[in-house]
């Protein structure tokens, strides 16, 4: 399904945003199982934590450089 009128999809997302309070301890219950699945698939801790830095710092150069639009 493609957006049409992407304007009224971004005012739905805003009001839905504003509507909606931060719940914070279920935020915290996600992160909490994400850390915990990523530890028990092995992917996390990684082995070597600067692996692919250089692409991060690339990849932020470019999302930072790129204009937000109002």
């Amino acid at each position: 399904m493609m957006i049409k009128d992407s304007e009224f999809l971004e005012e739905f997302e805003r009001k839905l945003q504003q509507s909606t309070p931060v719940d914070l301890e279920k935020n915290f219950r996600i992160l909490n199982w994400l850390y915990e699945e990523a530890r028990s698939l092995g992917v996390f801790p990684p082995e070597d934590p600067l692996e692919g830095i250089e692409t991060d710092i690339k990849l932020a150069g470019i999302l930072n450089s790129v204009r937000k639009t109002p």
